[in-house]
């Protein structure tokens, strides 16, 4: 992924703040959210339980059994 920032600078020409594109600003948000995903994703797997189908939990839920 490639952005091109424009930098803010204080009278020092310290960077202090970044303007992106809404463009660069979503694609930067949606590579932060799959990332979550990711990490979500193998912390579930890593706890090697037992699992049971969306539509069989569906109807649990439906029912009042699941939490």
């Amino acid at each position: 992924m490639s952005v091109n920032p424009k930098y803010i600078t204080n009278n020092n020409g310290e960077k202090i703040g970044v303007i992106l594109s809404m463009k660069d600003y979503n694609k930067m948000i949606d590579e932060l959210e799959m990332h979550e995903d990711v990490k979500l994703y193998d912390k579930v797997k890593s706890k090697n339980e037992s699992s049971i189908p969306l539509e069989s939990y569906l109807k649990m839920r439906k029912k009042g059994i699941a939490t």
